[in-house]
């Protein structure tokens, strides 16, 4: 597996007229590039996915892929609370220039774990890539077990990995025990990262890191390297930012970060709405802070 580190779930800009901003959109890939994200996430939560029609997600991973320019993998996220649509969606998806897969527990309908396991066995089947899978019961409703995630692992060659966003450590260290050689495991909370990877994490698969890379990135490198004593105190200089940011829900904070830094404006499509002006404000303070630190 070439994903390793940094990892940032990208956000979507939208102009004035609500369309995808694709000017925005390469001012954000070169940020990244020059803070040193490791690997590119698309379509996932924090890029507004439910909101967008199925073609301007096609145009908006190509865009990613053609700025990226294959400096970086590509992960793509796919997913669906309707198994079948989702295989046949898969069957007839374009990969060139993905490397990767991600797809999360089906949310609303709340599978049982036989259920979990069907779901992404057809995944599995139907997939061109390997597969990244998420586990985020925060929004789907329900917990893939650690038991769920290690019966796939086993049993599928091409489910290499998952992010884990369930915030439960003892899960994490279930999955991170009994995996098989070659499945890795990625955060997918960015304040519960650095013990994910004193435990034995590869990466993350970050919202923070849309602006904070090289800040973010360095606690996540220097955690890999061993070097604990200056990931901590990364980390610690960003606890405070890390709860500002979801504080309204996400991507309501980091998209309103991304506009005080000029990356693109700050417009999201309903049901979210922008940040609060005291949250704004909040947010504000904590990117001057960050950068006196």
């Amino acid at each position: 597996m070439d994903l390793q580190g940094l990892g940032v779930a990208l956000i979507t800009p939208f102009d004035a007229t609500g369309a995808i901003d694709r000017a925005a959109t390469e001012r954000l890939v070169h940020f990244l590039l020059e803070g040193g994200t490791d690997f590119f996430v698309v379509l996932g939560t924090t890029g507004e996915t439910p909101t967008l029609a199925p073609e301007e997600g096609r145009a908006y991973v190509e865009d990613v892929i053609r700025l990226v320019g294959g400096r970086k993998p590509i992960v793509v996220g796919k997913s669906s609370n309707n198994t079948a649509r989702l295989v046949e969606e898969l069957k007839a998806m374009d990969y060139e220039g993905v490397d990767y897969l991600l797809s999360a527990v089906p949310s609303y309908n709340k599978p049982n774990q036989e259920g979990i396991y069907q779901h992404f066995a057809a995944v599995a089947k139907a997939a061109k890539r390997p597969i990244l899978l998420y586990n985020v019961p925060g929004r789907t409703g329900v917990n893939m077990t650690a038991a769920t995630t290690l019966r796939l692992a086993r049993e599928f060659s091409n489910i290499v990995g998952i992010k884990e966003a369930s915030g439960n450590l003892d899960q994490v260290s279930e999955i991170l025990a009994g995996r098989p050689q070659g499945f890795e495991l990625f955060s997918g909370d960015d304040s519960l990262t650095l013990p994910m990877l004193g435990l034995g994490a590869r990466g993350v698969i970050s919202v923070v890191g849309n602006v904070t890379p090289k800040r973010f990135g360095g606690m996540v490198h220097d955690a890999l390297a061993g070097c604990f004593s200056q990931a901590a105190a990364a980390h610690l200089s960003l606890n405070r930012f890390y709860k500002l940011l979801f504080e309204e829900g996400n991507p309501v904070g980091v998209k309103c970060a991304a506009a005080q830094l000029g990356l693109c404006e700050n417009r999201l499509r309903l049901p979210l709405v922008p940040a609060s002006s005291d949250l704004e404000r909040r947010i504000a303070e904590g990117l001057a802070q960050l950068k006196e630190l």
